[in-house]
């Protein structure tokens, strides 16, 4: 009895023993390659900022990072792929503003609060309103004078129904007291490509994507939300300059990850992506797209996300924005 009483403890020691042992000999994460989902087609600022966000993780842990474009649904398919893929900290999502808004308009197969765990914030941006080649006019009050004498035959693109993109714009038609056509796109790439084609005349977009062909000539600026001016584009007035002031459509981006990721594994990418956001290389990127750095912890990321989705049934109701599908 007596050799047994000792033999007990000395056996749980060492099974103690072997599993520290063995958890001290894990590999670090990463092991194998990341997959961060975009959740529109290729071409867009989404996109843009997930390669970004790829490339500096892929640098820092000898692991590839990859995109994978899941473009549709108004960004609902490449998010639910998300929310259902395994929370082992190999799946992300760089998620935009929509992120929140779209589930306020839609029917979605996940919550987009509690499906989700914030990792980090990535860039915030202002929105630039650009004109195709072709549009017969060249500045807002132009255009606000063409919507006005021909009411419904402006044609708006937009990277999808309920996207942000959509309800900024009927914000503005709202504000500016005129009517447009809205064309939903599978993201900013195929809007552009209309819109430089002429099949759509007008497009209030991220800054990444057009910035590159307002600078060529190949579209034209219109005007830019928030109270200054962008340095990627300094001649670009905003709404205010150009004759409707009070007009907001800021937006961000960051990474989420499915709900149930390990907090180690959270912690550890949010920190990698702060260290990233911090370099001047990265800053100059960034604002060469529009975008300014936005450090966040995923608490204040989370807090952001829920103060988003307040605001956005506040200006819902106020505009008196109903989607039906």
């Amino acid at each position: 009895m007596k050799s047994g009483s000792v033999l007990i403890p000395l056996l749980i020691a060492g099974w103690l023993a072997a599993f520290a042992g063995a958890a001290f000999c894990q590999p670090a994460y990463p092991t194998r390659p990341i997959r961060i989902i975009s959740p529109y087609a290729p071409g867009g600022g989404n996109t843009i900022m997930a390669r970004l966000v790829a490339y500096r993780l892929t640098e820092a842990w000898g692991q590839q990072v990859i995109v994978d474009n899941r473009p549709g649904g108004n960004t609902i398919i490449g998010t639910e792929i998300l929310a259902r893929s395994s929370p082992d900290g190999y799946n992300f999502l760089l998620a935009g503003s929509g992120h929140v808004l779209v589930p306020l308009l839609l029917k979605t197969p996940y919550d987009p609060i509690r499906d989700f765990a914030p990792v980090a914030t990535v860039g915030k941006n202002e929105n630039i309103l650009v004109a195709g080649p072709s549009a017969p006019f060249n500045d807002l009050r132009q255009l606000i004078a063409f919507a006005k004498a021909k009411p419904g035959q402006l044609n708006y693109a937009t990277y999808g129904s309920g996207t942000t993109s959509h309800l900024a714009t009927e914000l503005l038609s709202q504000m500016a007291g005129i009517r447009m056509q809205h064309i939903p796109y599978k993201g900013a790439g195929p809007a552009i490509i209309d819109l430089l084609g002429g099949q759509v005349q007008v497009f209030l977009s991220t800054p990444a994507p057009v910035i590159p062909h307002i600078h060529s000539g190949k579209l034209k600026g219109i005007a830019i939300s928030g109270e200054h001016r962008a340095a990627a584009v300094p001649n670009l007035p905003t709404f205010t300059e150009a004759g409707l002031p009070g007009f907001e459509a800021k937006g961000w981006y960051g990474v989420v990850a499915p709900a149930a990721t390990p907090k180690a594994i959270i912690d550890k990418v949010s920190g990698e992506i702060a260290s990233m956001l911090a370099t001047p290389d990265i800053k100059s990127k960034l604002n060469a797209q529009g975008v300014e750095p936005l450090i966040s912890t995923p608490e204040q990321f989370s807090a952001l996300m829920k103060a988003d989705t307040a605001k956005w049934i506040r200006v819902l109701k106020a505009a008196n924005i109903k989607l039906e599908f």
